[in-house]
C-alpha cells in the first residue's frame, strides 16, 4: 500500500526523516539526471521559504513503511507566461519502478500545488514518457547561457 507525506517545514521533514536522507535519496536515485547535494539542499529551503524562497513543499512516498519515493515542488512566483509552480525532483527507489509509484507521486504533487506546473526533463531521460502521460506537453526547448564558461 502506498502512503504519501506533504511536507511544508523543516520540522515536518525532521519529524519524518531527517534532511540528510531526504537529499541522500534523490541524490541516489535520481542517477545520472540529478543534481548535487547542494542543490538538493537549496532547492529545500526554496520549498521551505528560506534565503528569499517562495515557497512550495516537499512530499515523500513510503511503499509498506519503507521510503520508495520523493519529490519537490517549488513555486516560481509567476502565472500566466510561466506556471507557477515548477516540479523540481522527483525520483523513485529502482527496486519500486514500474508499479505506478511515480505517476502517484506525480499526480499528487501536481494537485498539491496551486496553479499550473512545469518541469525540466532531459530528452533521454526516461522518465519523459510518463510526464507526457500524465499531460504534461513540451512547449518550448529551454536554452541555457553559463557565465562560468
Amino acid at each position: 500500500m502506498l502512503k504519501i507525506n506533504k511536507i511544508l517545514n523543516e520540522e515536518e521533514l525532521e519529524k519524518e526523516l531527517s534532511r540528510e536522507k531526504f537529499i541522500d535519496f534523490l541524490y541516489t536515485h535520481l542517477d545520472q539526471f540529478g543534481d548535487t547535494k547542494s542543490a538538493i539542499s537549496k532547492c529545500i529551503d526554496f520549498a521551505f521559504g528560506k534565503n528569499g524562497g517562495l515557497g512550495g513543499f516537499l512530499l515523500t512516498a513510503y511503499w509498506n513503511d519503507e521510503l520508495c519515493g520523493e519529490l519537490i515542488m517549488n513555486k516560481t512566483g509567476m502565472s500566466e507566461f510561466i506556471p507557477e509552480n515548477i516540479l523540481v525532483y522527483i525520483a523513485v527507489d529502482s527496486k519500486f519502478r514500474n508499479k505506478g509509484i511515480g505517476k502517484q507521486i506525480a499526480e499528487k504533487g501536481i494537485k498539491e500545488a496551486d496553479g499550473d506546473v512545469k518541469l525540466h526533463v532531459e530528452y533521454e531521460n526516461p522518465a519523459k514518457r510518463l510526464y507526457e502521460r500524465i499531460g504534461f506537453t513540451t512547449k518550448y526547448a529551454e536554452m541555457r547561457f553559463n557565465k562560468a564558461n
